[in-house]
């Protein structure tokens, strides 16, 4: 698995999306490299990011 987006037009709004999931869930996150995020809160993003597209 790749970490491409499969349409290039939308990495910006999906890095929109996933500093506003961030932001919900209290994880600040800079812009580029976010290696030092523990493994809990990249996946409190990232269920945070799956919620809100289910709820959609």
């Amino acid at each position: 698995m790749s970490n491409n987006t499969m349409v290039p037009e939308a990495q910006d709004a999906m890095n929109r999306f996933k500093m506003e999931a961030a932001n919900e869930v209290g994880v600040n996150l800079k812009q580029g490299y976010n290696g030092d995020l523990t493994s809990k809160q990249a996946g409190s993003i990232g269920g945070q990011m799956v919620k809100k597209m289910i709820k959609s």
